[in-house]
């Protein structure tokens, strides 16, 4: 079908043909989320078959049903949960998946009903309050395995530095393991470095810390997380190739003497953020500034004032207009009445973009979705799953 606006790849670089082509043909009033299975498969195989550990998909990144499911079919069999909906969801949709609980602070309530009705029985500690908590509300169970937390030196080359909130001090994790090892199955440490982080060797430096720990605590430890923070490329960003994560990792494994501990690691940005992107449309232009019908509060908040994080972007025309070069960088402006709903970008995008055009957005698979409100009114959206039956025919269903 020939498309109704005008598009050039040359300005989405990283936007695919068969994209732009279902905007142009769907002319979306509402924002649209557009999924394809093809790419959510590919990123899966690739991070599964090249890591040698177990892979935990970040269920936070995107709970979406036919995500879980997707990711469940190709590799991933485990899911880090950090809520009982979460637990709850993916039981229902990965129903043989094994959970792990790895929020650092639960309510007795979701860890007691994790365990005895959905059979969680992996759970993450960084105080001693909540190895406690575990003991007591799971009726002292001798089937619990137990990650100890560890918190990192901070790490510049994150985006968000996660040991700002959760993780033990080196003494304390080497105190909690001691603690936890009398009263578990299995014993783990775990540790995160940061989100988007773009320099592999932390890995090696953070599994440094951690092995140090472990021969401080003079207990035996089964198992090793190394967590998340593995990169994608966003405009400004072009990250080492996923295996030099992986090798670094090996490295830290090899120079500690840890090959014995099985391996874990948390992935949920790397896997799910290219497999989407999202179309918003232009309801006004006001010189450098392009006011969209979704912003801060709906799909764009990493772009917002909390994050700045840039987005590779894409335009397809309304009216057949021809795209003119150089292109210019624009401003984002959200539609509620909030001026913290603003997106500095720069996003760059032809100098004749107008009202009523789309602006197609790119790696919005990870957090944009389970980010979204209704704040003011503006929380519709659609969403367009494209399968793999349907990559190449450039066909979608809107679910």
């Amino acid at each position: 079908m020939t498309p109704k606006g005008y598009f050039d790849r040359s300005v989405g670089a990283n936007i695919p043909e068969f994209i732009l082509n279902h905007v142009a043909q769907i002319r979306p009033e509402s924002p649209l989320y557009l999924t394809s299975e093809q790419d959510l498969t590919d990123t899966a195989r690739i991070f599964t078959s090249e890591f040698r550990g177990n892979t935990l998909y970040a269920v936070k990144a995107n709970p979406d049903k036919a995500v879980i499911q997707t990711l469940c079919k190709n590799g991933v069999r485990s899911f880090d949960v950090a809520s009982l909906e979460e637990v709850k969801r993916v039981k229902r949709y990965a129903p043989k998946a094994k959970l792990y609980f790895m929020h650092p602070v639960k309510s007795p309530e979701a860890i007691k009903a994790a365990y005895f009705d959905f059979g969680v029985r992996t759970f993450v500690i960084d105080t001693t309050e909540e190895l406690y908590k575990i003991i007591r509300e799971t009726g002292m169970a001798q089937d619990l395995e137990i990650f100890v937390r560890l918190a990192l030196p901070k790490n510049e080359t994150a985006a968000i530095d996660f040991a700002a909130k959760f993780g033990a001090s080196p003494e304390l994790t080497a105190q909690l393991l001691k603690m936890a090892r009398p009263m578990v199955k299995n014993l783990g440490i775990s540790f995160h470095v940061g989100t988007q982080t773009l320099d592999p060797s932390v890995y090696t430096r953070a599994i440094d810390c951690a092995a140090s720990v472990i021969k401080s605590s003079g207990v035996k430890v089964d198992s090793l997380d190394v967590g998340g923070g593995f990169p994608v490329a966003y405009p400004g960003q072009v990250p080492p190739p996923l295996s030099t994560y992986f090798q670094a990792i090996e490295l830290g494994m090899d120079k500690n003497d840890l090959q014995g501990l099985a391996l874990l690691a948390e992935p949920g940005r790397y896997l799910v953020a290219e497999s989407t992107w999202l179309c918003v449309r232009v309801e006004q232009r006001r010189d450098d500034i392009l006011y969209l019908n979704d912003g801060t509060y709906g799909g764009l908040f990493d772009a917002g004032p909390a994050l700045k994080g840039r987005f590779p972007v894409a335009y397809v025309s309304q009216g057949g207009c021809k795209i003119t070069e150089p292109l210019r960088p624009f401003r984002f402006a959200g539609p509620t009445c909030d001026s913290l709903d603003m997106m500095d970008g720069p996003f760059m995008l032809p100098d004749n973009i107008r009202t009523g055009d789309w602006v197609v957005v790119g790696n919005m698979g990870a957090y944009s979705q389970a980010l979204r409100s209704n704040f003011n009114g503006f929380g519709r959206c659609d969403t367009l799953w494209i399968a793999r039956k349907e990559y190449k025919e450039g066909m979608g269903a809107l679910i």
